[in-house]
């Protein structure tokens, strides 16, 4: 069988998008499935994230070019049993479709989106979920979501969870904040967050709250840092810091590589994670993994991510975010405790559950399409 891939979004840093495809190829590869895997990428260099083995093709980085003419032309060459995106198929794709959808967002809460951006969005998955095979989701949460958007039969849409890499792992702290210290020039402790500076994140919602727990505890000496893209939102959010009266101590690194991630990591006190809306929220894993308590919102699919090894909080109250934050940090047994019931938890995900389950929706797609094209071949009469 052969097997094509959406890749662009390796080499082009979109955080979450290429995190999910760049993890789920290479645990293709470690299952040594007997399958042929070909790769669409747009980056330069992209090819060296990728698998030994994979064959790649390039396509354009400009989306209507992408999947208008470039995806389409090279997938009529190729001939593959199916072709797995995420969120957008081709036009005109001339091969079954498996579509990645994390979250629905842009239909539930529009409002964190730009007009265009959000109205794009609805028309072009819409029409991807209509026609496509099969409907991959991280979360119970998001095929709930999906169903209800869509009026799918739910045997279309497969959850399967994200995971985080093995990089992702306890580290000592006192070496990696020296070098965040060395390289960001931010000292410890500190207190983190990852993500993209967009509305959904509430970050703003994290300022208050860290803004109101140093006027209760003055004397505390930790940093606020808040790893991410700016984004068209991002300015705001800078204004906002700046305004807060405690702007000096909140620090904004923008996009770190993943080497620089795993620093952060290991070097902060506490992650929190305020965020409004997720179709998953693997930052919450990784965090974990690394061995770090962390404080994060009981809404939408986080509560299903974090399960009972984090502090859950209503982010829409910035005294709820402030108080996770203040009993972890004074709490010393709190926060071991957290410690090691997220590092425990964040083991249950694995990439390689994720391939192998990615894998039999391939096949069961694949298989299907071959039993259709049995069933309308042509007979055969052989006379005597």
């Amino acid at each position: 069988m052969r097997f094509s891939v959406d890749a662009h979004a390796i080499g082009l840093n979109l955080t979450g998008n290429e995190v999910y495809i760049r993890n789920l190829l290479w645990g293709f590869a470690r299952l040594e499935p007997p399958a042929e895997f070909i790769t669409y990428v747009s980056a330069e260099g992209a090819e060296a994230h990728l698998p030994p083995g994979f064959r790649v093709r390039r396509v354009s980085r400009v989306p209507h070019i992408r999947l208008s003419f470039d995806l389409p032309r090279k997938l009529r060459r190729d001939k593959p049993d199916l072709v797995h995106v995420q969120y957008t198929a081709p036009l005109g794709c001339p091969a079954p479709v498996v579509a990645t959808v994390h979250d629905v967002s842009f239909i539930e809460r529009p409002e964190f989106f730009r007009r265009g951006r959000a109205l794009q969005l609805r028309i072009t998955v819409r029409r991807t979920a209509q026609r496509a095979a099969r409907l991959l989701t991280p979360s119970e949460f998001s095929k709930r979501a999906i169903l209800k958007a869509f009026g799918l039969p739910e045997e279309r849409v497969v959850v399967v969870p994200n995971a985080v890499s093995e990089e992702f792992r306890p580290r000592p702290a006192a070496p990696a904040a020296a070098e965040v210290e060395r390289r960001y020039g931010i000292p410890a402790p500190f207190l983190l967050t990852v993500g993209d500076l967009q509305p959904r994140k509430n970050h703003e919602g994290l300022i208050r709250a860290y803004t109101e727990l140093l006027r209760h505890y003055p004397a505390l000496p930790h940093r606020l840092v808040i790893v991410g893209q700016d984004g068209w939102f991002g300015a705001q959010v800078r204004r906002m810091a700046a305004r807060s009266g405690v702007g000096d101590r909140i620090h904004f690194p923008g996009f770190v590589p993943d080497e620089d991630l795993l620093l952060f990591y290991a070097a902060c006190e506490v992650f929190v994670f305020p965020s409004l809306y997720e179709g998953f929220g693997l930052p919450i894993l990784e965090a974990m993994a690394c061995g770090k308590a962390v404080a994060c919102s009981n809404t939408t699919a986080m509560p299903e991510v974090a399960d009972a090894a984090a502090l859950l909080f209503d982010p829409r109250d910035p005294g709820e975010i402030m108080r996770a934050m203040r009993d972890l940090i004074a709490d010393a047994e709190l926060r071991l405790r957290r410690e090691r019931l997220g590092q425990k938890w964040a083991t249950r995900f694995s990439w390689e559950k994720a391939a192998e389950k990615t894998y039999e929706v391939y096949c069961a797609v694949a298989g299907a399409r071959e039993g259709r094209r049995a069933e309308t071949a042509p007979s055969v009469v052989h006379s005597g």
